[in-house]
């Protein structure tokens, strides 16, 4: 009740804020729209508690809920966050710069709350099972809440139709889905035209320009980096630190009122055009922001404005890890973390983007809550610039163990290009090397009994890293997969985001299945997935799926999780299999009470499979 009271403080505080909607001016649509889903999330919440929970039961029956309560309000928090962003504006020229390509909206804050809200509705569900003193009516709820789960309704039509509302995926909420980010995008290019007509500054003249080609892709504009002198010759341009982790030469600056990155490069730029083109033009919130850039003529030297994040992932982990001898992250953290990084592949990935490069130096976090970080990929697309120097701590030894074996054995051929280093299943393969490191903390291979050639020979040859102590078992099992010696046994990118939001789940509704000495799932949840492609296999097109259907896709992984288990020929109303499966991690004051419920519960479950036979 109590993690409840906390949602309930944030949308009251979110209400509070939007009283000044009028007052954002970059991206009012999609912070409205991100409150309006908080507000929605909140009110179905307080029916489903309202029709199936009674209130003198909170603290013996309401168990279920803490963990999930506890992380939707963490996800509320993160989205209160982002609309003050939004609000507080110093420079107007500096918050378009920072926001004007900006979709973590949808792509971050929304895409987490509809990862989460399944899991919420099924603790309330799973609440509801046991609440109640009149054992008539807990049955009649029981089945009720069983013929939800029929595994007819494994279509994403019916399930909108269905249970769209429950799950905040109406018709309505979708079209916003699709329509907030262009809304605001419109919104941007009227304020910057209705600016350019006002008396402006030679650099706002510019600057409003350079926006408005990177939005609209109409009005003219000779060259896609501007003066050097916009940026360097600022009244407020500040450089406050070197960025050596970042490698190369990247600095944090201060300039209109934000925070940025900024990175120098040297030498002729029309050689580049197309590469820096590419890197303006992307936009997700697991992937570094280009913004703008800069050129100075006389000096050759050029400048590219990025956002700002704390550390890569390399060195969080070696500071981290040290002779604790323990993971460096949580086991929910670290899902976390690689199914943000699953996500970015995967958005290059429909874009024919192929990294090539991956690996923990190229994924940067930024501290979030409670542990939690902000995770975004750098490192592809400007090969040209990454060629004209070399980094400090760059040995091109240590880049081999995060190679496919592939692309090891075409390195090795005399004269080659390595055309098999950019490619979706070696980027797979990189993607494990990497879960491998946020699992344990090591660095693949890092016991020192392969060196020179033998790594070459050996990683060719099959050999992989070995877990140094117990980690949860479908976790490496997961990573095994990625790392498979045949590229086209490895998993692709979408679906390793349907397998880690799934984990996630499963690790809200029961935090000790991330230690490492729980029993691994009943089913693989590569398998889960295998089932999920062999009835929805069209999904698996190049074009980025839209997070409308996280909720489905949840809600179909559930479902074929319970044929794998109990055979095609179950049936959810006939007797209660699902409550066996989630009452086994269930706490309750009364454990007689519980343990009782339980052998209730799988009594009808036996009961209902002998009929059958």
């Amino acid at each position: 009740m109590d993690q409840f009271r906390q949602i309930g403080e944030v949308v009251g505080s979110l209400k509070a804020l939007m009283v000044l909607k009028n007052d954002i001016q970059i991206n009012q649509r999609q912070c409205c729209f991100l409150h309006d889903m908080f507000v929605q999330a909140f009110d179905v919440i307080s029916e489903e508690i309202k029709h199936n929970l009674r209130l003198n039961e909170r603290n013996t029956k309401w168990k279920a809920l803490e963990q999930p309560m506890k992380e939707l309000h963490r996800i509320f928090k993160e989205g209160e966050l982002y609309i003050k962003y939004c609000l507080d504006v110093k420079d107007l020229w500096g918050k378009a710069i920072s926001l004007h390509m900006n979709r973590e909206c949808v792509e971050f804050h929304i895409h987490n709350l509809l990862c989460c809200f399944p899991v919420v509705i099924e603790a309330i569900e799973t609440a509801a099972e046991i609440s109640g003193f009149d054992e008539e009516e807990m049955m009649n709820r029981r089945g009720a809440l069983m013929k939800k789960y029929d595994r007819e309704l494994i279509d994403p039509r019916f399930f909108q139709w269905m249970f769209g509302k429950q799950y905040l995926v109406t018709r309505e909420i979708c079209s916003r889905l699709q329509s907030s980010w262009k809304e605001d995008k419109w919104l941007l290019i009227e304020t910057i035209r209705q600016k350019k007509t006002e008396t402006l500054l030679k650099y706002e003249q510019r600057l409003g320009d350079l926006l408005l080609w990177k939005l609209d892709g109409v009005e003219p504009i000779n060259k896609i980096l501007l003066p050097s002198s916009i940026l360097v010759g600022s009244n407020d341009y500040n450089v406050k630190r070197r960025l050596g982790s970042w490698g190369g030469h990247v600095k944090e600056i201060q300039w209109l009122g934000e925070n940025f990155a900024l990175r120098n490069f040297f030498g002729e730029v029309e050689p580049l055009h197309d590469e820096i083109s590419l890197v303006f033009s992307l936009s997700h919130p697991n992937i570094l922001q280009y913004h703008c850039g800069f050129y100075d003529e006389e000096r050759k030297e050029g400048y590219l404005v990025m956002e700002l994040m704390n550390d890569t992932l390399a060195m969080y982990i070696k500071e981290h890890s040290g002779q604790r001898k323990r993971p460096p992250f949580s086991t929910s953290a670290a899902v976390d973390i690689m199914l943000q990084i699953a996500k970015g592949m995967e958005y290059l990935h429909s874009r024919k983007i192929y990294h090539g490069e991956l690996n923990p130096s190229h994924v940067l976090l930024k501290a979030r809550t409670e542990s939690y970080f902000h995770a975004k990929l750098k490192g592809f697309g400007l090969t040209s610039i990454k060629s004209t120097y070399k980094t400090a701590n760059q040995n091109p030894a240590d880049s081999i163990i995060w190679y496919a074996p592939e692309v090891l054995a075409e390195q090795e051929k005399p004269g080659s290009k390595c055309a098999y280093k950019y490619t979706e299943k070696a980027d797979v393969y990189s993607f494990g090397m990497i879960c491998f490191q946020i699992l344990t903390g090591k660095v693949p291979f890092d016991e020192g009994h392969l060196q020179g050639e033998k790594v070459v020979r050996n990683i060719r040859a099959g050999e992989r890293p070995l877990f140094p102590y117990p980690s949860p078992k479908y976790l490496v099992n997961l990573t095994r997969r990625c790392w498979h010696t045949n590229p086209n046994l490895r998993p692709r990118f979408s679906s390793l985001c349907r397998i880690l939001r799934y984990i996630k789940k499963v690790l809200v509704i029961n935090p000790e299945h991330g230690q490492p000495e729980t029993a691994p799932p009943l089913v693989d949840y590569c398998d889960i997935e295998a089932g999920y492609l062999k009835k929805f296999g069209e999904e698996e097109s190049t074009s980025l799926t839209p997070v409308s259907q996280i909720p489905f896709q949840m809600f179909a992984y559930r479902l074929i999780e319970k044929e794998k288990i109990y055979g095609k020929n179950w049936d959810p109303s006939n007797y209660a299999f699902s409550s066996v499966h989630r009452r086994a991690s269930m706490q309750s004051d009364d454990g007689q009470l519980a343990a009782m419920d339980d052998l209730y519960f799988l009594y009808q479950a036996m009961e209902g499979l002998f009929a059958r036979r």
